[in-house]
């Protein structure tokens, strides 16, 4: 039978999930580039694979927004996927969870355990990769009529749709065909599956591997078409502490190739994973502003002034952290630090205070660096903290500056940037490249 579908709220957004096994633990299912939660049921090798993980845990399956059951929306960056996926587990009542997430499903699963290890348990990649895209090139520079599945989605939209790589060895077995025609059909419309896919290219979240503190099990097919073993391989080479497990098929949907084999793995992992794993680090998004020439303009306009100016910068500053739940860590006199749970939202709380600061006849500085922090009580420290100190003092007044790693963690979301150079920054190894923020 087809489990209950339910639907959680987020900004507005009807995320749809089911809940069903009864196991000692929950586990989060998170599908790759298309879902539907009904259509699943309809096939029988993945309602044998979804039971059978339910026979060991409470399984919570969800359909991504734009895509399935969920409310047809513009693409969603993983950034607010992550929020989805918290608002499902709310409203699931799971507190902590493991989670499964196959093709580009994994990448959520990496991100989200990165940024929440207080919510994550351990983590389970089949088939999935950190980077689309080969190193050096952004899935901006690819001609569509070059992207094989942009191609078969233009021409044969209603079909199959890449069977011979997703599942080759059931390519000419005439039922799973028509399934398969029917789920993506029913799962997004043409021009939405073309959006997701263009989304799904553009992820690039190879900053936040070593920042996983989790458990981690990554289960890879050996001739996999559409995701190379090498990127299985990269994930477990770089995540620390994280198995191995390479499965002799070419089918990338785990319910396909070796399902009995994927379950066996991950009900072992399961089964032996830290009930007590204790994070000391998160990934953390960090924001540091300054006003330009503040001790100028303090001399010129006075200490009353000059207070109630600044009181009213403190005030608009905190009003944008209050929007995009930036959390103060201080405020250094002129200026303010505070930290983010995603790039993209602190890039968007800096272009509001911008503007908002600007009102008030102010021009102000602004860094931001995504990396890993130490976690010591309610404050977070290490390298990350000092990085966006630095690209702060590079800015130019009215500047949004951004490390490297932040460009790349929002790649797919819209925000456009200009190369700002490669510089030395004081205190910090090696040489960095920083990013002007253009449109935000």
């Amino acid at each position: 039978m087809t489990p209950e579908t339910h639907f959680a709220e987020n900004d507005g957004v009807s995320i749809a999930y089911q809940v069903f096994g009864g196991g000692p633990r929950d586990l989060i299912v998170i599908p790759g580039w298309l879902s539907n939660l009904d259509l699943f049921w309809e096939e029988p090798r993945a309602a044998r694979f979804f039971q059978a993980l339910a026979k060991f845990s409470r399984v919570i399956l969800i359909d991504k927004r734009g895509t399935g059951l969920s409310d047809r929306v513009p693409p969603p960056t993983i950034e607010v996927q992550m929020d989805d996926v918290k608002a499902v587990m709310d409203a699931a009542d799971s507190e902590r969870a493991a989670f499964l997430g196959y093709s580009e499903g994994g990448a959520m699963c990496m991100l989200f355990a990165a940024t929440y290890p207080e919510r994550t348990n351990s983590i389970i990649l089949i088939g999935s990769t950190a980077r689309e895209m080969p190193d050096g090139v952004s899935y901006e520079e690819i001609d569509e009529g070059s992207d094989p599945w942009l191609v078969q989605i233009e021409n044969n939209w209603g079909g199959p749709i890449a069977i011979d790589d997703i599942a080759p060895s059931l390519a000419k077995d005439e039922k799973f065909r028509q399934w398969l025609a029917k789920f993506f059909r029913s799962s997004a419309s043409k021009t939405d599956a073309a959006r997701m896919h263009k989304m799904s290219m553009s992820i690039d979240i190879r900053p936040a591997l070593t920042s996983i503190s989790c458990p981690t099990l990554v289960l890879h097919a050996t001739k996999d078409r559409v995701c190379p073993v090498e990127r299985g391989r990269h994930l477990a080479q770089t995540i620390p502490n994280a198995k191995l497990v390479v499965l002799d098929t070419e089918d990338h949907l785990p319910f396909v190739g070796s399902p009995d084999e994927i379950v066996r793995e991950v009900q072992n992992f399961l089964g032996g994973e830290s009930k007590t794993n204790t994070a000391d680090r998160v990934l953390a998004t960090v924001l540091f502003t300054d006003i330009v020439d503040s001790t100028q303009l303090a001399s010129s306009m006075g200490d009353v002034n000059w207070s109630d100016l600044l009181e009213a910068h403190h005030k608009a500053v905190r009003a944008e952290f209050d929007i995009f739940r930036g959390q103060e860590v201080k405020t250094t006199g002129d200026g303010f630090h505070a930290t983010f749970d995603g790039p993209a939202r602190a890039i968007q709380c800096a272009a509001a205070i911008r503007e908002s600061t600007r009102q008030l006849g102010l021009n102000l500085r602004i860094g931001i660096h995504t990396g890993e922090c130490e976690i010591r009580g309610e404050s977070l420290e290490g390298i990350a903290i000092h990085m966006a100190a630095r690209v702060s003092g590079m800015a130019v007044g009215g500047d949004i500056l951004v490390s490297r790693t932040v460009k790349d963690l929002v790649a797919g979301s819209g925000i456009e940037f200009k190369d700002f150079g490669t510089y030395f920054l004081k205190g910090i190894p090696d040489e960095h490249q920083l990013y002007k923020v253009v449109a935000a």
